[in-house]
């Protein structure tokens, strides 16, 4: 039985570790070649050796407006096309708005939001070429709310969630569908699990769904964004978050 993905080529940035690698390694699983692209060079080179043929790894610094326009024409080369974009990289630093410098805040800006805006403007072209394609866009419970201490990193993922909405009104006319997923509590290297953190495992035992989420959980939900399975879906939001935003527990339930 063929895969969700056969035949599909697919870009997934920040692909070298976490979320992405989940995404990577579930991509090919279901029948796409993938493009890991990252700036963990050893990492990323790595888990394409491990995943075999049907993946490569490239440098990507999603900031920069150059090496994007690289990587799709290399991509275009080597694989004649591309039909899914998986805007994963970004970066998280905590700071209160009073002590974040500039030069902080926008290096988050720049990789997370830029980085998207970059990403889906250079696929657009090659995606029309394959009469359309999919992207999803890696957003945050704190692209849905507010939290206290992370200033740059929620500005950055309400962009993310913004620029969503806009790309899939103004693409979907040429077949490109673009939705964001919104992770929560997701065990990476980006988050302290319950065992090391206590404030971490307060969160946990107020979830709905009470346990640290896993790579793989958001994984599975990008996998059917990406594809046909989600065909008629453009412009929403997916949190994965075991429950965070819409339906916490209050302490003592």
């Amino acid at each position: 039985m063929p895969g969700l993905l056969e035949g599909k080529v697919a870009l997934i940035t920040g692909g070298a570790r976490g979320m992405g690698e989940a995404e990577a390694r579930l991509f090919v699983a279901e029948g796409a070649r993938v493009v890991i692209a990252d700036v963990l060079d050893d990492e990323g080179a790595a888990l394409a050796d491990s995943l075999g043929e049907n993946a490569l790894y490239r440098h990507l610094d999603v900031s920069d407006e150059a090496n994007w326009a690289a990587l799709v024409t290399d991509i275009e080369e080597v694989y004649g096309g591309l039909d899914i974009l998986v805007n994963n990289a970004g970066i998280l630093r905590f700071g209160g708005i009073a002590e974040t410098s500039l030069e902080d805040y926008l290096q988050v800006v720049n990789i997370n939001q830029v980085g998207c805006f970059l990403g889906i403007r250079s696929v657009i072209a090659p995606m029309q070429k394959r009469g359309g394609g999919a992207i999803v866009n890696i957003s945050s419970v704190d692209g849905m709310k507010g939290s206290a201490g992370l200033v740059s990193y929620a500005s950055s993922k309400w962009a993310v969630r913004g620029i969503t909405k806009v790309a899939a009104a103004e693409l979907g006319a040429i077949g490109i569908r673009i939705n964001s997923v919104h992770p929560g509590g997701i065990q990476t290297a980006m988050t302290p699990s319950p065992e090391d953190s206590p404030l971490s495992a307060a969160f946990v035992s107020r979830l709905p769904l009470p346990r640290i989420g896993q790579p793989e959980d958001v994984a599975r939900t990008v996998l059917f964004l990406a594809s046909d399975q989600s065909a008629y879906t453009t412009g929403c939001e997916f949190p994965v978050d075991g429950g965070y935003v819409n339906c916490r527990k209050l302490p003592g339930a």
